[in-house]
């Protein structure tokens, strides 16, 4: 049985804590501060919970032929949920994840072990230093990762200097060719952060496909969106699987074809993840 005890992290003194899902037997959810970062269900690691995570589970189904393992590097990792899917789903997948909160991912598998075989590689730090030292070094990730997934956020903001087209060209330089970044982007009415960050994608991974609820990208309200940005415009192809893979109501449209109308009361929702 986990520890449920509440924990401080040595990093920012913040409040953690891990505790049982009541919806999902055996299911464990982590917040920080009161607010929840990640579901994770050690007995299936396969089972997803989340919405836009659930999305990216089937983004990750369907890059490559199922079962075979992928280079992956987790920009934000919480309680490693997805490292925990892709050990799962592709198991003997090389994985590096860079979280900025200090001391958490200790906590974290020290609570909640991952799965036997899982090959993972931890750095703490901002993710944009982290990066930079991995391009200066010239080191093994550099130019080989098949996929890069971006769910960097703060509480429930992502910190500006991790939106920008120079952040999203430093990220793309791990990618292998074919290789696809992932970014989860947390919304108001408007979708004024997505159409930002498309935008900001655009000259390095000019290939971009957004996955999302068609409450999101239909009728432009606040939510979760997932872009799925490459080099390469196969990525596009994926549209009509992703789509069909859910979950439902469902949509997956290429970034150049994103409505983007403004709500007819004007007033923005919170962000919520």
């Amino acid at each position: 049985m986990p520890d449920r005890t509440p924990f401080a992290l040595p990093g920012s003194g913040r409040v953690a804590e891990i505790a049982p899902d009541p919806l999902v037997p055996g299911a464990w959810v982590l917040s920080i501060e009161g607010a929840e970062q990640s579901h994770v269900d050690l007995g299936d690691p396969a089972d997803l919970f989340y919405d836009y995570v659930r999305r990216i589970g089937a983004a990750i189904d369907h890059l490559a032929t199922p079962g075979r393992p992928l280079r992956t590097v987790h920009l934000g990792a919480g309680a490693l949920t997805l490292a925990r899917y892709l050990q799962a789903t592709r198991p003997g997948s090389e994985q590096l994840a860079v979280e900025d909160e200090r001391g958490l991912l200790e906590a974290v598998t020290s609570r909640l072990p991952l799965p036997a075989g899982t090959r993972l590689t931890v750095h703490e730090g901002d993710a944009a230093d982290v990066v930079t030292a991995l391009l200066s070094g010239g080191g093994e990730w550099v130019g080989s990762a098949d996929l890069v997934i971006d769910d960097l956020y703060r509480g429930i903001t992502t910190p500006p200097h991790l939106t920008t087209a120079e952040w999203y060209a430093d990220a793309a330089r791990l990618l292998a060719p074919g290789g696809v970044l992932v970014v989860n982007i947390a919304d108001d009415d408007g979708l004024p952060g997505l159409r930002s960050r498309l935008a900001a994608l655009a000259p390095s991974l000019p290939h971009r496909l957004v996955l999302g609820p068609t409450s999101v990208l239909t009728d432009a309200r606040a939510g979760n969106a997932v872009v799925l940005a490459s080099r390469d415009p196969a990525v596009l192809a994926l549209a009509d699987d992703l789509r069909r893979a859910g979950p439902h109501p469902s949509a997956a449209r290429d970034a150049r074809h994103v409505d983007s109308p403004t709500p007819a009361d004007g007033i923005p929702t919170p962000k919520g993840r």
